[in-house]
């Protein structure tokens, strides 16, 4: 009998915690009150994910504006922005993930949930961090 593939729980983790991330910007709140507004509290990875980028946004927006030739922050659409701070948490502040999963993930975020264009940028931003970001 032929399996059913199941969803990998990090990706998933990801993907909430880019939900959160982009609910947090559309409602004006912070990330940690979004959190906190869930109904059913989210997964430990999640959370992480998105505590680490909002304690670490000032370095992490910083690090990725430099390295988006060409683009502003504030010129960047928000799902992109938003996946490119997870990127550059994740390779700034889990080196247990492998570079490659960081870029991959990112890189199925952007393109499940942006434009055509954004799986090239984010990975080429994204790319360019990695040296600076994880030593």
């Amino acid at each position: 009998m032929a399996s059913i593939p199941r969803p990998d729980e990090r990706s998933d983790a990801r993907e909430r915690a880019l939900y959160l991330l982009y609910e947090a910007q559309s409602k004006g709140i912070t990330p940690i009150e979004a959190i906190e507004l869930q109904v059913i509290e989210p997964d430990e990875l999640t959370q992480l994910i998105v505590r680490g980028v909002v304690e670490h946004q000032e370095r992490l927006d910083a690090a990725i504006d430099a390295k988006a030739t060409g683009w502003t922050l504030a010129r960047m659409p928000v799902i992109d922005l938003n996946v490119l701070r997870i990127g550059a948490f994740e390779l700034a502040g889990r080196p247990d993930v492998p570079v490659a999963v960081v870029l991959d993930e990112a890189v199925e975020l952007v393109k499940q949930f942006s434009t055509d264009d954004s799986g090239r940028f984010v990975n080429g931003v994204l790319a360019a961090l990695a040296s600076e970001l994880r030593r």
